[in-house]
């Protein structure tokens, strides 16, 4: 069990193996801030660890809830992350090629814009695409990209 002094969220890294080599699913978020944001702004599928949630269920709970894809494992830990905000990201890979395409995000609401008095809601994620090594490090979190950094490495190990 994860104890709760941080926010502490938990993820799930696909990946799938192509003629290029390995390539990662990363996602953008959603709504009006992510809009014209890319180069370090992409993230794992992850979210908030529910208090008493395994974070390995919690992980696959928001890949569905994030993006509508349900993969059956195995599951390989990569251990955690902590990112700028502080906030504690424990993450899981999980090879497998979905149809970025059909991603279908759960949403959030938002004042929008600021200080108007009106909410509108978003997808908390609105794409995702599979991209190479280079290209990842390039869009993914500066802190998750280690996630993409330790997976490499377990699959160098076999």
């Amino acid at each position: 069990m994860v104890t709760r002094t941080h926010k502490q969220s938990a993820g799930i890294l696909v990946y799938r193996r192509g003629a290029r080599g390995l390539e990662f699913m990363l996602a953008h978020p959603g709504g009006p801030v992510f809009r014209r944001r890319d180069a370090g702004a992409w993230t794992i599928p992850k979210g908030e660890i529910e208090p008493g949630e395994d974070p390995l269920a919690a992980a696959q709970r928001e890949l569905l809830e994030e993006t509508g894809f349900s993969l059956p494992g195995p599951f390989l830990p990569l251990g955690s992350v902590k990112q700028k905000n502080g906030k504690t990201v424990h993450a899981w890979a999980c090879e497998g090629s979905v149809a970025t395409e059909t991603l279908r995000s759960n949403k959030f609401s938002m004042q929008w814009p600021p200080r108007s008095g009106r909410f509108a809601e978003f997808p908390e994620l609105d794409r995702a695409a599979y991209f190479d090594f280079e290209t990842a490090r390039d869009k993914l979190n500066a802190a998750q990209f280690e996630l993409v950094v330790r997976l490499v490495a377990l699959l160098e190990q076999d």
